[in-house]
């Protein structure tokens, strides 16, 4: 069965960087774009970015451009979620899923943001 294992997230400082991971299992990686979403307390899940299978990326808000990069290892089966220059509002729990998405979704990885 489909399956996402998010990793990587923790505490850090306003201005510092997290490297989130996602592994996928259960379906042909390389074939299906990959989405990254965050879901901040009291919020709705809002989707971050995507990556298409040939590597085209997309950051779904304004505040994200510069700061935010998603990339892809089809030979690992895993997308990556570099953010750097974190801010406090960047603090979720952030999730990956692939586009059309699936119903099943990982525990997620949190991040917060806070001095």
């Amino acid at each position: 069965q489909v399956q996402f294992v998010e990793s990587g997230g923790g505490l850090v400082q306003p201005g510092g960087s997290l490297r989130l991971s996602c592994a996928a299992s259960g379906f042909t990686f390389s074939n299906y774009p990959m989405s990254w979403y965050r879901q901040a307390p009291g919020k709705e899940r809002e989707l971050v970015a995507r990556i298409t299978s040939t590597y085209s990326t997309t950051l779904y808000a304004d505040s994200l451009k510069g700061r935010f990069t998603i990339s892809r290892d089809n030979a690992q089966n895993t997308v990556y979620l570099q953010m750097n220059s974190l801010k406090p509002e960047d603090t979720a729990k952030y999730y990956c899923n692939k586009y059309p998405r699936s119903g099943s979704w990982g525990q997620g990885t949190q991040v917060t943001v806070s001095s």
